[in-house]
């Protein structure tokens, strides 16, 4: 601060409609402004530095936090059940949400996020799509195909079918089926986020026999 006289240098605060001002200089150390002592920290002043946590990121971190704490405290015997399944899918949900493609004119409420893994002996193992939640199962295996340029001869009655399947059972799903309804089933739902298999099927066969093979397990 200089003085001389009767007039004494002052600092102006540069946040945005603010006319206080400070006799000894105010400076954020982030972004190098003069700021009076009410604006003086990185939130209050909306600092050009100020790094904000993502909520995305965040969320994610936790839920893969609570996956290995289930992991770590649940009996090493079984298989992964229902409610570690979902979580999972929650967890690939916001990453698919970045990838996924499908038709941007949906509304976000009606969309349903899939890991769909494409027919055996393709060059794309899988491909992450979604779908309106109220689509038939006839029309989201119609529109993965045309997305993943898939041969679809379903109108042909000789010809192997295209056909969704359950990522657990292996059941293919029937096609006059909603989407919808099988996300909200009970017993053995299909997951927001979660997997999904695209197999060519013949006409008697009920679905494919080893899902494991889809997703690289043993």
């Amino acid at each position: 601060m200089k003085c001389g006289g009767n007039t004494c240098t002052s600092y102006p605060c540069t946040y945005h409609g603010c006319n206080g001002k400070e006799l000894l200089p105010v400076v954020c150390t982030h972004c190098e402004k003069h700021f009076c002592l009410a604006h003086r920290h990185q939130d209050a002043h909306e600092c050009e530095k100020l790094e904000v946590p993502k909520p995305r990121m965040a969320a994610t971190q936790q839920l893969v936090k609570e996956i290995v704490e289930s992991k770590r405290s649940a009996p090493a015997r079984g298989r992964r059940g229902a409610r570690n399944s979902e979580t999972a899918a929650k967890v690939a949900l916001m990453k698919l949400k970045l990838h996924a493609v499908g038709d941007k004119s949906l509304p976000q409420t009606e969309r349903t996020y899939f890991q769909v893994f494409l027919p055996k002996g393709g060059t794309e193992k899988s491909k992450p799509i979604f779908f309106c939640s109220k689509w038939s199962v006839g029309k989201v295996v119609d529109y993965a195909a045309s997305l993943a340029s898939l041969k679809n001869n379903n109108n042909i009655l000789t010809a192997k079918k295209l056909r969704l399947c359950h990522p657990l059972s292996g059941e293919a799903l029937q096609m006059d089926s909603t989407l919808e309804s099988w996300v909200s089933n009970t017993e053995c739902p299909l997951y927001n986020g979660g997997n999904v298999i695209l197999e060519y099927l013949d006409n008697d066969c009920k679905g494919v026999d080893d899902v494991n093979s889809y997703f690289g397990c043993p």
